[in-house]
């Protein structure tokens, strides 16, 4: 007998008529599907989700933001080809999903995504290395990624816990996996958990082990993350989301490196890589991150740059991602139009490297011509940019706004700083803030 596949566990959120009419063929294709509405999608369990994406959904952008960084789930978004050419639509697609679908549907093309994000699904959650994706390749030649190759050499064969910072989408993993595999350790076991994408209440056991029912009815134990990993590399990924309680257990392990089952104590030798986006030092001062776990963690430090200041990789980049896609859907490469390469050299890339694979699979998609424009991947080429230019009011609030934005992302711990930075009065910042309708 063949030995049953694993089940595939799909969710439908906010099904429309033609997702239900997939819901058949998929069961016959092994898929177990469930549906729901977004509001209770967070409590549900899955390897793939759909998302039925509406316009009215971008009025609470934050909970579907939520909803796909909690989860080890890979999401698509269905929408139609009318709502994709809508910008704010468009972006915010390319940052957050993993693929996305355009109705009518193209069953075949439904079938092959579906099975690609449960392959990636099932990668991530098990913390194994697939290498060959473009994510995985350190590409680029401006300044800060050869200083970043350059100081990994360095790093790698210590045995210390690094603290791996930047924004999201920078390639914290990437980091995490390059030193791992120039360490002495490359041959053991890498193991990852994304502390924020797993619920609060179930973090402790898929760190440290909990007890399962076993085939005769009996309780046994199921190992953690931590003994998953022995003799390799753990890697916490946003360990600014690791609860308070969970962070007191994780800093008694690395204080005496055993993991306690209630019966016995277990040896484990593991080395410890840590990352995250937000600013530690400000949660300590809020009293949401230990202090003592800090340092433990932040022995050595990288930090990765965001694509905006990787002068020089944006069109090197483009053409990898352009190229490995191309290859992978079957569809002939296509290069990029003069003025689809301007429009991604004025954009600001704020989803940074993962942003611009996600639009470059998007053009390769949309693109109908030789070459893949602006428009295709989802930006403002020259003339639209002419055509939406604004009046000089428009200008200045534009740049007001942006300004408060930037200042808030370096010191949201301390409005005074903020307000004196932008050389401003504490009251005009909170009136500036009140205009322009933030925090």
């Amino acid at each position: 007998m063949h030995e049953l596949a694993s089940i595939r566990r799909l969710l439908i959120v906010e099904p429309c008529e033609e997702c239900l009419r997939l819901i058949p063929g998929l069961r016959i294709a092994g898929w177990e599907v469930d549906s729901c509405t977004l509001e209770s999608a967070a409590s549900r369990s899955c390897d793939v989700g759909l998302i039925r994406l509406m316009p009215q959904h971008l009025e609470q952008p934050q909970v579907i933001r939520d909803l796909i960084s909690r989860s080890h789930t890979e999401w698509i978004a269905v929408l139609t080809a009318d709502d994709l050419r809508r910008e704010l639509i468009g972006d915010f697609v390319c940052e957050w999903f993993f693929d996305f679908h355009t109705l009518p549907f193209d069953v075949a093309r439904v079938q092959v995504t579906l099975g690609r994000a449960y392959g990636m699904a099932r990668l991530r959650a098990q913390g194994a290395r697939y290498g060959s994706g473009p994510e995985h390749e350190m590409l680029g030649e401006s300044r800060p990624i050869r200083e970043l190759r350059r100081l990994l050499t360095k790093l790698a064969p210590t045995e210390s816990p690094v603290l791996i910072r930047g924004e999201t989408g920078t390639g914290k993993e990437l980091v995490a996996r390059t030193l791992h595999m120039q360490s002495q350790r490359r041959l053991q076991p890498f193991v990852s958990i994304n502390c924020g994408a797993i619920a609060e209440n179930q973090l402790q056991a898929e760190l440290f082990g909990h007890e399962i029912e076993g085939a005769n009815g009996g309780l046994q134990r199921k190992p953690g993350r931590i003994e998953a990993a022995n003799g390799g590399t753990l890697f916490l990924d946003e360990i600014g989301d690791l609860p308070l309680d969970v962070q007191a257990n994780l800093l008694r392990f690395l204080q005496d490196r055993h993991v306690d089952t209630g019966v016995e104590r277990i040896a484990v030798d593991v080395r410890i890589l840590a990352a995250t986006h937000v600013d530690l030092e400000a949660a300590i001062r809020k009293k949401r991150f230990r202090e003592d776990l800090y340092y433990r963690l932040n022995v050595l430090q990288v930090g990765t740059a965001p694509l905006r200041e990787r002068h020089g990789d944006l069109a090197l980049l483009a053409n990898h991602f352009a190229h490995f896609y191309s290859q992978e859907t079957g569809r002939r490469p296509r290069n990029f139009s003069q003025d689809a390469l301007v429009a991604m050299g004025k954009h600001d890339w704020p989803g940074n490297v993962r942003e611009l694979e996600n639009r470059v699979r998007r053009g390769l998609v949309l693109a109908e011509g030789r070459q893949i424009e602006a428009f295709d991947l989802g930006l403002l080429g020259e003339e639209e940019i002419s055509s939406s230019m604004g009046t000089l009011d428009e200008y200045k609030s534009r740049a007001e706004r942006q300004a408060l934005c930037d200042v808030l992302t370096r010191h949201s711990d301390n409005l005074s700083v903020a307000a004196k930075v932008l050389g401003i009065s504490r009251p005009t910042f909170y009136r500036l803030l009140h205009k322009h309708q933030i925090r």
